[in-house]
């Protein structure tokens, strides 16, 4: 019998669901008290990395030194980790995006993190998260075709230590896909509530 699921939680520096840097950055931003105007620059960053900071500053309403003296502090909290392009996975011949729902023997910590590294280790792996409920891990998977995927569940994955499942689906589709955060919420309820002076 399976044992009841428990909250996992690992060091892994690429995982998004229990993942500690991100409660670390979380608290980060709230000691920040990002005013108005700090969400309007990670608005407009997050829409296009490669703005200059005279455009940044003109649309978000402020002078370019301040501007610029905002961005860097953003980048020193952590809440702006680096800025990166966006490639075209079918115009470099990625045809196949899937993902993968694994679940394992154990849920020993030592275990979790044994399979987090060889994620980490595989190319073909983007994202890994780890799950609460009857999944351990779910992987999104982007390879150039059906067979390159197909390779890497039999050979690499199914194969693995520990792995006591897999599942898998084909993304047939992909209806929306937005990179980031949405900041639109976070600045729609700043704007809701009484905002520090805006620092110039």
């Amino acid at each position: 019998m399976r044992a009841t699921p428990r909250l996992k939680r690992s060091p892994g520096v690429r995982l998004l669901a229990r993942d500690h840097v991100m409660v670390q950055g979380a608290a980060k931003m709230r000691s920040a008290r990002l005013d108005a105007t700090d969400w309007r620059i990670l608005h407009e960053l997050q829409a296009d990395g490669r703005i200059t900071n005279v455009e940044l500053a003109r649309k978000v309403g402020i002078s370019a030194p301040p501007c610029l003296r905002r961005v860097r502090a953003l980048e020193k909290a952590g809440i702006i980790k680096g800025f990166a392009a966006i490639l075209n996975d079918k115009a470099l011949g990625f045809d196949v995006t899937a993902f993968a729902m694994i679940r394992l023997h154990s849920q020993a910590e030592a275990d979790l993190i044994a399979f987090e590294e060889r994620a980490r280790a595989s190319p073909i792996v983007r994202d890994c998260y780890m799950l609460s409920g009857e999944i351990d891990f779910l992987l999104k998977c982007v390879g150039p075709d059906l067979s390159a995927f197909q390779d890497f569940i039999i050979h690499e994955l199914t194969a693995a230590p520990n792995v006591a499942s897999v599942k898998t689906s084909l993304v047939i589709r992909a209806s929306k896909h937005a990179e980031g955060v949405p900041v639109e919420l976070a600045g729609g309820n700043a704007q809701a509530r009484p905002l520090e002076r805006a620092r110039t």
